[in-house]
């Protein structure tokens, strides 16, 4: 089956140009111009992939992203002409897997797509343990749901792969750029401030009962202590 992706972008000569080369390598394209219509299609259509522009009219791309987070799990590429980190942060907060600048070279674009989704289908391939448990903090993987108690944790897709790659290897130190390579993957561009950006909001979102289970190894990356166990159901 043909990868689908979705092209979300107001203006018409991008969104012709990236469906048209799209089209040539083979993708199923479906390009949408308005921010509200977008959440109706993604349902409709199922993308394996979205290249979401940030500007759009009726629905920026900040808030479709919001949306995404409990939709079936899509590879999101950002374009924005903005160049200001913030704003690049705050799309990778929100679960964007990319981000380009425009304008940008096609071939890059097309590039970093195919990276995208065999990150993705590579992910999907590997064995995972279907729970993971640590005192009443349950992350049911196969599910990608999380719950300390009976709060279930409203994480992004890449805040969600960063904490079960943790709790995957209790006690193991990783470097920031070891996280970046199993969670981002290794031809992903943004720096390590990343990794630091998304384990604080972890922490957060875990909350104070949890204060203790990410630690942070000072000049070295971080850790979760160990005590947890696997659950199979």
């Amino acid at each position: 089956m043909r990868d689908k992706v979705m092209i979300i972008e107001d203006e018409r000569k991008i969104a012709e140009a990236i469906a048209y080369a799209l089209t040539r390598e083979g993708y199923q394209v479906e390009v949408v111009t308005h921010g509200e219509s977008a959440i109706k299609r993604i349902a409709e259509f199922i993308p394996h992939a979205i290249i979401l522009d940030v500007m759009l009219p009726g629905m920026d791309g900040y808030e479709i992203l919001k949306r995404l987070q409990d939709k079936k799990r899509t590879g999101v590429i950002m374009l924005t002409a903005k160049e200001d980190i913030v704003n690049k942060v705050l799309g990778l907060e929100l679960g964007a897997d990319d981000y380009m600048t425009k304008p940008f070279d096609m071939r890059e674009l097309l590039a970093r797509l195919k990276s995208l989704l065999r990150r993705m289908q590579a992910a999907g391939e590997q064995e995972e343990p279907k729970e993971l448990v640590f005192g009443d903090l349950v992350m049911q993987v196969s599910r990608r749901t999380a719950y300390a108690g009976d709060r279930r944790l409203e994480l992004t897709n890449k805040e969600y792969d960063l904490l079960v790659q943790l709790l995957s290897s209790p006690d193991r130190v990783y470097t920031r750029d070891q996280l970046l390579n199993l969670v981002w993957g290794m031809d992903y561009i943004g720096g390590t401030r990343t990794v630091d950006i998304h384990i604080q909001r972890v922490r957060k979102k875990l909350g104070d009962d949890y204060s203790e289970l990410i630690q942070t190894v000072h000049g070295v990356g971080y850790k979760v202590l160990g005590g947890y166990r696997e659950n199979q159901y």
